[in-house]
C-alpha cells in the first residue's frame, strides 16, 4: 500500500469540498481499500464518509423508501421498512457478498462504484430510483453511464437514494461461487405504469432489457418472459461464462423472478 493522509470530515458538504480538491471518497471500503493494498490505487488523500451520521438512515416517503448512502448492507436487509415497502431490496442486500462486506459495506459505495456485476445498481435502475447527490437529484435511467463509471462529476457525492415502492418486484442472481458477484443477476419490478426490469454481470454495465419489459407489462407471468429470446452478441464471455450461457441465465433468471415477485 502506497503512502495516503486520510480526513475524516463532520459534514456532507466538507467531504465534498475535500473531494472537489482531488480527496478520493472512502465509504464502506470494499473495493477501494483492496485495489490499494494491492498497489493498484493510489488515491494520495482520502477523505473518509464514515464519520457523517446524516449520510446513514432508512425513512419511509410518501410512496418511496429513502435510504442513505453510508448505510451498510447489513442495515438494508434487516430494515424493518426496507421489508415491508420493497423486500426484493432487504432480500437483494442479505446476499450481497459475505458477512464481513454487509457489514461494512454500503448502498452509496456501490452505486457510485457501478462494478458491472455488483447487485445495488440493478434495483437502482429496475425500481426508477433517484440519486441524490451534494449538488442534484440524477433519475437511474441518466446516472449508470459504463463500465464503474456513472454521471458524477469531480467532488459530486451520493447522499441519499429514493426508491419507489413498486407494486411487485423480484431479485434473482446466479452467484460467480468464488467472489460472490453476480455472474448474472436479473431485478424485475412491476409498477401501474408497467414493467422495469435491469440486468447486472451480464455486460459491460447494468442495463435495461427493452424486449423483456414489453412482454411483462403485457404479461406478468414467466411463460411471457421465457418466450422473449435473449441476444447474446453484446454480452460479456470470460473464463466463468460464454456470452450465450450469460443470454440463457438472462432469460431464466427473468423467469424465476416473475414467479418469486407472483409469490
Amino acid at each position: 500500500m502506497y503512502a495516503f493522509t486520510i480526513e475524516r470530515p463532520a459534514s456532507a458538504a466538507d467531504a465534498a469540498k475535500l473531494a472537489a480538491a482531488g480527496a478520493r471518497p472512502l465509504a464502506g471500503g470494499q473495493t477501494l481499500l483492496a485495489s490499494m493494498k494491492l498497489r493498484l490505487a493510489d488515491p494520495g488523500q482520502l477523505v473518509d464518509l464514515g464519520g457523517i451520521a446524516d449520510l446513514a438512515g432508512i425513512k419511509k416517503e410518501g410512496d418511496a423508501i429513502v435510504i442513505g448512502a453510508m448505510t451498510r448492507h447489513l442495515a438494508v436487509a434487516n430494515s424493518a421498512e426496507v421489508q415491508a415497502a420493497i423486500p426484493a431490496l432487504a432480500d437483494l442486500a442479505s446476499h450481497i457478498g459475505d458477512r464481513q462486506v454487509r457489514a461494512m459495506g454500503t448502498l452509496g459505495g456501490s452505486v457510485a462504484n457501478n462494478d458491472p456485476s455488483a447487485c445495488y445498481p440493478s434495483a437502482v435502475l429496475a425500481l426508477g430510483a433517484t440519486v441524490i447527490t451534494t449538488q442534484r437529484e440524477i433519475a437511474a435511467d441518466d446516472f449508470f453511464t459504463g463500465m464503474f463509471s456513472t454521471a458524477l462529476e469531480e467532488g459530486e457525492l451520493i447522499t441519499a437514494i429514493r426508491f419507489p415502492i413498486p407494486k411487485r418486484a423480484a431479485y434473482l442472481k446466479f452467484k460467480q461461487a468464488a467472489s460472490r458477484f453476480a455472474l448474472v443477476g436479473v431485478f424485475v419490478a412491476q409498477f401501474d405504469s408497467g414493467v422495469r426490469v435491469a440486468v447486472t454481470g451480464a455486460s459491460t454495465c447494468v442495463f435495461r432489457h427493452a424486449d423483456l419489459e414489453a412482454a411483462l407489462s403485457k404479461s406478468f407471468t414467466p411463460e411471457a418472459a421465457a418466450a422473449v429470446k435473449i441476444d447474446a452478441s453484446d454480452l460479456n464471455a470470460d473464463i466463468h461464462a460464454s456470452a450465450a450461457y450469460r443470454a440463457n441465465l438472462v432469460s431464466v433468471q427473468t423467469q424465476r423472478a416473475v414467479a418469486k415477485a407472483l409469490g
